[in-house]
């Protein structure tokens, strides 16, 4: 598998899951209908583990353009091959909302309410502020592209030996998987926690598409787009200054 396809796969993962636990609380008809916030940010927590276990060999996991910029900006990955990783990022966001609107088609139908509609794809404030939504999203993803930068590969040094190692897999994951639930927990109740460009993105774009009634709210898509891309570069920054 090459990096492209493990972020492709990893961030489709993503939004499945993360976008499908959206659609479990909120459409009309489900088992988990209504079952609240805690619900949606642990399982969006959850969901990073999955995109980052499978994609985090490959690719680093990225599963996300503000991280690969922020990375770039750093100094700790290719400029050369920022591109790429943000096209497969898209194209998996693309894939993942497409696949939520596929597996919960039956209930969408049913569901009157077109604003939830769209949570199963995209973010939208709680209160409409053009500020501090923008804040809001700055503040988020800076804290979580600054504590990224910070994280060390997952192993266990052997008889204080540094050359032998033995790698904790999957449980590196569960670092940033803590992360993002603490950034739910706690910055994610004004706009939903985008955090993430192409995981609004994708999804806004999918559900323009798909035959599903109501706006897009095209109006709104750039917080959550531009917030999380300067978050990431004053993470960068600070980071670079202080190291």
């Amino acid at each position: 598998m090459t990096p492209f396809i493990a972020e492709v796969i990893g961030t489709m993962l993503l939004i499945l899951l993360g976008n499908g636990v959206v659609a479990n609380v909120v459409l009309k008809g489900t088992k988990g209908n209504n079952s609240g916030w805690i619900v949606i940010t642990t399982a969006w927590a959850l969901a990073v583990f999955v995109g980052v276990t499978v994609a985090g060999p490959v690719s680093g996991a990225h599963l996300n353009p503000a991280v690969t910029i922020g990375l770039a900006a750093a100094g700790k990955f290719s400029w050369d091959i920022v591109p790429s990783y943000i096209a497969a990022q898209m194209i998996g966001a693309l894939l993942g909302a497409f696949l939520v609107w596929l597996f919960n088609k039956d209930h969408f139908a049913i569901t009157e309410d077109e604003g939830a509609k769209l949570a199963c794809f995209s973010t939208t404030p709680a209160i409409r502020n053009t500020f501090s939504n923008l804040i809001s999203e700055i503040i988020g993803t800076f804290v979580l592209v600054f504590v990224i930068f910070y994280f060390a590969g997952a192993s266990i040094s052997l008889n204080n030996d540094p050359t032998a190692k033995i790698g904790l897999g999957t449980v590196g994951a569960l670092p940033v998987t803590l992360l993002v639930w603490v950034i739910g927990l706690s910055l994610g109740g004004t706009t939903g926690y985008a955090i993430n460009p192409a995981r609004d993105l994708g999804p806004r774009i999918m559900h323009a598409l798909l035959p599903i009634k109501g706006s897009s709210d095209w109006g709104y898509a750039w917080i959550p787009v531009i917030g999380p891309i300067l978050g990431a570069l004053i993470a960068a920054v600070l980071f670079v200054a202080l190291n």
